[in-house]
């Protein structure tokens, strides 16, 4: 029988109850959920209930949680300015951590954790879930199987209304998101998945040229941002990042990825269905069980931790993506090619 990972927990709130336990749920048999923690002890109260854990197991302090000797590893799931502090906390106290991205609100920050991290000896895996998704698996094999020949270029559009979702029950209602305290603001938590999926498909960035469209809005710098990426094997593609709507046509123009040979479609992560349209006027459609990043990412740690595999998503390329969005947005306040 496989031994279980003894958890800790600081930060119940949304993505915790949506995103991380449904599936830590579906891992019972690697993870035990040991001590929780919340600076509103009454979500760490409300959720240790469900699941019968012991009043001396519940914290709104993380310092006190983060003494205890039992932990194999600690997941944290913080507003975004609060990363670093939290993470360099469970960092110094030797603890293995699972991240949520991005690691750091800047580069200079995530530099700063990974040296610290190498020198504490601990594993962390930034949870960007995209680069565990089961569509970018597909894709990928595609490209390096040849089957569309040779990637030519790429359109990447992103479109969310978060301004429209602030009044609703999602991520973009936190006040926090609302009002960002760190660059970027919404496009530094959304962009950088769109980052880490380019990375994981094409490698490593060359330069970026980008414009954008300022606003008012606080959780936004900009309306619309728009961006050549070049990278180092001489893909080329263009990257839009909309805030202000979602796609109204069928199908969306999410992910194309233009190749020699045909063409691969993906509109998210959410659709469960890549389509790939060939020169020779055939089709096919490849289908997966969607959102299953947050489980896979948990299995890569789990297997990691016990038996020394390799993180896949791991604190150096989480810093190659916020670099590409510190990237771009220094070209659109520029007017200049950023060289990485």
């Amino acid at each position: 029988m496989e031994r279980k990972l003894r958890l800790g927990v600081i930060g119940i709130g949304m993505a915790w109850e949506r995103l991380h336990y449904p599936a830590l749920r579906r891992l019972a048999d690697k993870y035990e959920i040991v001590a929780v923690c919340d600076t509103e002890r009454s979500k760490a109260e409300g959720f240790a209930g469900g699941i019968a854990l012991p009043p001396e197991d519940i914290y709104d302090d993380y310092a006190k949680l983060l003494a205890r000797d039992d932990l194999d590893a600690v997941d944290v799931l913080v507003p975004i300015s609060e990363n670093f502090e939290v993470y360099e906390a469970v960092i110094l106290a030797g603890k293995n951590l699972i991240a949520e991205k991005p690691f750091a609100s800047t580069p200079k920050s995530a530099s700063k954790l990974i040296s610290l991290a190498d020198k504490e000896h601990v594993k962390i895996m930034v949870a960007e879930n995209f680069r565990y998704d089961e569509g970018l698996f597909i894709i990928k094999d595609i490209i390096s199987g040849g089957k569309i020949g040779e990637v030519m270029y790429f359109i990447q559009n992103t479109a969310a209304d978060f301004k429209g979702d602030m009044t609703g029950n999602t991520f973009a209602a936190k006040e926090w998101r609302q009002h960002p305290d760190f660059t970027g603001g919404s496009f530094l938590d959304g962009g950088v998945h769109d980052i880490a999926r380019m990375r994981c498909l094409f490698g490593e960035i060359d330069s970026v040229y980008a414009c954008g469209r300022k606003q008012d809005e606080e959780f936004s710098p900009y309306i619309s941002i728009n961006a050549l990426i070049k990278f180092q094997n001489g893909v080329a593609g263009e990257y839009a990042y909309y805030s202000h709507g979602k796609e109204l046509q069928t199908p969306p123009v999410g992910l194309r990825i233009f190749g020699t040979l045909g063409e691969v479609y993906y509109e998210n992560t959410a659709k469960g269905v890549i389509e790939v349209f060939y020169k020779d006027g055939t089709t096919e459609q490849l289908t997966f069980a969607p959102r299953n990043g947050y489980y896979h990412e948990l299995v890569n740690f789990y297997d990691a931790l016990t038996k020394n595999a390799e993180i896949v998503s791991t604190p150096q390329k989480e810093l190659g993506d916020i670099q590409g969005v510190f990237d771009i947005l220094t070209s659109v306040k520029t007017g200049e090619v950023v060289h990485a």
